[in-house]
């Protein structure tokens, strides 16, 4: 189980390595993607919060990347942050997400992203439940749900 102490090693450290890349321009991008997904995948945009029904549905299955459809979350480690955008307390697997410094507000957070494609995802906090305190707070436009 990652801890945030994990969190903290990725980014100072680096990140664990991805098990395969998927590599497009953005012109690539662009023309693949919806202009709403790819304004938060590719832009590092963020959606309103509670704009997505996706917040209060806790339907068994799994979370893909959007853009690449690597899988990044299980519905069983999702909870009600109360945020407004999905919350998860672990990814599926621990080289599935990339964790980056990131102080574009006033305040330092941890950006997260797809490992294999780079797509934004939303942000890390240590402020989720235990036992690993932890708080995916992730864009739904990112995401594709699995059954």
């Amino acid at each position: 189980m990652l801890t945030w102490q994990n969190i903290e090693t990725f980014v100072t450290q680096g990140n664990p390595p991805a098990k395969q890349r998927v590599v497009k321009t953005g012109q690539q991008w662009r023309a693949l993607l919806p202009d709403d997904v790819y304004e938060v995948t590719r832009l590092a945009g963020t959606e309103r919060p509670f704009s997505s029904p996706m917040c209060t549905h806790f339907e068994p299955g799994l979370y893909a990347c959007a853009c690449c459809d690597t899988l990044l979350f299980d519905a069983t480690q999702k909870f009600d942050s109360g945020t407004g955008w999905p919350s998860f307390t672990q990814p599926v697997e621990e080289s599935a997400v990339a964790y980056f410094n990131d102080d574009s507000l006033a305040r330092l957070r941890v950006e997260i992203t797809c490992n294999t494609c780079d797509a934004h995802l939303g942000h890390v906090f240590p402020d989720g439940p235990a036992p690993s305190r932890l708080r995916y707070c992730v864009n739904a436009l990112s995401l594709k749900r699995k059954a």
